[in-house]
């Protein structure tokens, strides 16, 4: 047998020393979620720098014959039980002055490791050759490509020194504010109050959009007066930095190099000062160190830690919760548990992957669902009870949980929002994700488990003339408003809205202990979906004219699993989002099956056929001449300003000027106007306004009409409410006979049984926290990020997604 140092001189053709742009894995497994940490530590090939565990390192041997590999362990080093908790002063995980996790210190080794008979040379060491020496010290130095693609950090903005601050102008109006005892020189508001650093005034701060919070007297001051910095009264101490300063014409929290003389202008000494008030960051920071968030967190609630297969967390990447909460949902269906789990191994993917698994959606869902589910990684984290290595896991143990690093990379990668390290709103990414599936099965429809959540819609339309139409569309979730009309406690809500004036009147604040919420019935947002509506200006191939028509909607197929979204994101005026505080009572059994599409009925007569040119009147394009003439006074081509005006739908000058000056060369700008041209619509516009509440038909009209401006759209859609939206519909006339796409979609009986509810919390789908609640082995489990549990409220009334499974007849 060959002396280990030969055998390794025998195999240098095999080792490859690291460049700049290779990705270099080092802190995960490719095709498991085992670390240096692990059992075995890790395995890094020293050809392709691919990471393995030590039952999976075998497998890349056999798959790709390298034989060489860096082996990195890490063991625990013992720290004192008594070590502080370092108090957070920066909004971030893993970094200098941010979240103190209190983990454990770890020391690490490394070693060459040949295989296939796992001979072991030590490392450092003179001996080694230097090519292998210099790779092992590239690999070490680097940047791992984990780290490289999911910071584990979210950082805020540091405060930057206001352009006001170093001229600041202040007059002297003999102003002298005292140390305590400050009120509002407008309201009797004695907290959130704000000095403006000018003049002296004391004034508080901005009102919430539900009437809490201040009386917008500070800012109302800034409007007259142009006074531009305030300082929060309360937030000022020995610590100058500390203190929240805020620039009205900046919009932004802000430094003031000169606080101590602005202050010291006013009579005040800030060293003598005490803080009583939180920060704006600092409320920020309180809530994301409590974590502790109302009722769907179970906040208060003392929560049984559940472990074994099924119950694994996963680990915050940085504003990942809507895909951890997601995707734990997802993968407690029957069709992504046999898919990616029950029949298909984890060597079985990785035999199939590509020679980077890393990119493979096949190999990292497989890599997901085997994580969550075999069980392997769900165990109580041990708690160090002496210097032996004898452990204790104690009632309230946690667990580790698994970061689902290389998933989200692929996942995200035709996705530059979920590539990035915002938060994102779970139903887009439900919907992206399942999108990926499909295409990824395109050729074996059969075996694909996204069409498990897919059913047909059909949109029937009554013309004025007695005939109809059908349109059949595909989807994977059934969007539903919440008519807050049809809420069942309105002596409840009236009784509140009176207790809440009388108390804003008063200068006092509704707590949370006597806020009425709406309660609107899961079947009163399933009627809103199926009942009529009216279609202003529908183009009527019978009447050869346009009329109003109806339309009505219906299920062509139930699938699997029925995914309702709750449309609690709507749009006030001004473009403001708006989350609606709202109780929807959801039972765990429901029935659907009146919603079934009953198609082209017995005596009903079809609307003909559009016939070529008869339309040509009603649907061809005409610019508002109004606005092609002061576009062609401005100098514009006169064509050019006919098409801005067409594709702005002639809403105004200003639109049709921009549309005009980002479209100067387009190469069809100088081309004839096109009989009923289609403006092309972003379909990520589209779903942000479908968040927002709007129907799709509805989204994709107003952005066409404001040349893709969502906030413009948003303005368009208040001020046309019966605007036409119809002619994607106008010469539909369609048999109900199944489309090939239809075909071979899941069906059965409308009775479903709830399993699973994504919860959020926030004020925008784009901020906030992401939280699942499953209904497994007979009991309900909260999965908040890497905290799973023993439900003890689930939140079935708070819902932003709701999961039901079909229950078989």
């Amino acid at each position: 047998m060959l002396d280990p140092m030969d055998l390794l001189r025998s195999n240098l053709s095999r080792v490859r020393i690291p460049e700049p742009t290779n990705r270099i894995y080092k802190q995960e497994c490719c095709v498991s979620f085992d670390t240096p940490r692990s059992d075995g530590g890790l395995f890094v090939d020293m050809s392709t720098f691919l990471a393995f565990g030590k039952d999976h390192v075998g497998w890349n041997y056999e798959k790709s014959g390298n034989p060489v590999y860096l082996h990195i362990k890490q063991t625990k080093v013992l720290v004192p039980e008594d070590r502080p908790l370092k108090k957070p002063t920066l909004m971030a995980i893993g970094v200098d002055g941010g979240f103190d996790n209190n983990e454990p210190e770890y020391e690490e080794t490394h070693s060459i490791v040949l295989l296939p008979d796992y001979v072991t040379l030590p490392f450092p060491s003179v001996e080694l050759p230097e090519k292998v020496r210099l790779a092992v010290d590239s690999i070490l130095m680097a940047e791992g490509a984990e780290k490289k693609e999911q910071l584990a950090a979210w950082t805020a903005d540091k405060k930057q020194t206001s352009v006001y601050a170093m001229n600041l102008q202040q007059i002297d109006n003999g102003i002298v504010v005292p140390s305590s005892g400050w009120k509002c020189s407008k309201c009797d508001k004695r907290d959130n109050l704000w000095m403006n650093l000018t003049d002296g005034t004391i004034l508080c701060g901005r009102k919430n959009w539900d009437g809490t919070g201040g009386n917008n007297h500070a800012i109302e001051h800034y409007k007259d007066t142009g006074f531009p910095l305030a300082v929060k009264l309360g937030t000022i101490t020995a610590d100058l930095e500390a203190a929240d300063v805020f620039s009205y014409p900046e919009d932004d929290s802000v430094l003031d190099p000169l606080l101590a003389q602005h202050l010291a202008f006013f009579g005040i000494d800030f060293s003598s000062l005490q803080k009583t008030e939180m920060t704006t960051a600092e409320r920020e920071l309180d809530q994301n160190t409590n974590f502790d968030w109302n009722r769907i967190q179970e906040s208060g609630q003392e929560v049984e830690p559940i472990f074994g297969p099924g119950y694994t967390g996963l680990v915050n990447l940085g504003n990942s919760c809507y895909m951890a909460a997601t995707m734990q949902v997802v993968f407690s269906t029957h069709s992504f548990y046999s898919r990616y789990y029950k029949n298909q191994s984890l060597k079985t993917a990785f035999e199939k992957a590509p020679a980077d698994p890393t990119v493979d959606l096949n190999m990292q869902l497989t890599k997901l669902g085997h994580g969550l589910l075999a069980g392997k990684y769900s165990v109580p984290v041990s708690e160090e009870k002496d210097q032996t290595n004898s452990i204790t896991p104690t009632t309230n143990s946690k667990q580790d949980g698994i970061p689902p690093r290389m998933f989200k990379a692929v996942i995200a990668a035709s996705h530059p929002e979920f590539s990035s390290m915002r938060q994102q709103d779970a139903l887009e990414f439900f919907l992206h994700f399942l999108d990926q599936v499909e295409r990824a099965h395109g050729g074996s429809p059969e075996i694909d488990p996204a069409r498990s959540f897919k059913f047909g819609i059909e949109d029937r339309i009554l013309c004025s003339s007695g005939k109809v139409a059908y349109n059949r569309r595909l989807d994977y979730i059934l969007s539903l408003n919440i008519p807050l009309h049809e809420a069942t406690n309105k002596e409840e809500l009236a009784a509140f809205q009176k207790l809440k004036a009388e108390k804003i009147s008063e200068g006092k604040e509704v707590s949370n202990d006597e806020i009425v919420r709406p309660r609107v019935p899961l079947e009163a947002c399933l009627a809103s979906f199926s009942s009529p509506e009216e279609i202003q200006d529908f183009y009527s191939t019978a009447l050869k004219a346009k009329t109003t028509a109806v339309k009505s909607a219906g299920l062509t197929s139930f699938p699997d699993y029925l995914v309702l979204h709750m449309r609690k994101f709507v749009m006030e005026a001004g473009w403001v989002p708006k989350k609606l505080d709202v109780y929807v009572d959801v039972p765990d059994i429901i029935d659907i099956s009146h919603m079934r599409s009953k198609g082209l009925q017995h005596g009903e007569e079809l609307l003909p056929e559009s016939v070529p040119g008869e339309e040509e009147e009603p649907t061809k394009p005409v610019a508002d001449e109004n606005i092609v003439t002061q576009l062609v006074s401005m100098g514009f081509n006169h064509l050019h300003c006919q098409k801005a005006a067409i594709n702005t739908s002639n809403v105004g000058v200003e639109e049709a000027m921009n549309w005009l000056l980002s479209h100067m060369d387009d190469p069809d700008i100088d081309a004839p106007i096109s009989q009923g041209r289609q403006i092309a619509v972003d379909q990520s516009k589209v779903d942000v306004l479908i968040s927002f509440g709007f129907q799709e038909d509805f989204a994709r009209a107003a952005l066409k009409a404001a040349g893709g401006d969502i906030e413009k759209a948003t303005d368009w859609i208040f001020n046309n409410p019966c605007a036409s939206f119809s002619t994607d519909m106008d010469a539909t006339s369609s048999e109900t006979i199944p489309t090939a796409a239809e075909a071979g979609l899941p069906d059965g009986g409308g009775r479903y049984r709830l399993i699973g509810i994504v919860s959020h919390i926030g004020t925008s789908t784009l901020c906030g926290h992401y939280v699942a609640h499953i209904f497994k082995d007979g009991r309900w489990v909260i999965f908040n990020d890497a905290k799973v549990g023993a439900s003890v409220n689930p939140p079935k009334d708070m819902g932003y997604l709701y999961f039901f499974e079909r229950l078989n007849s």
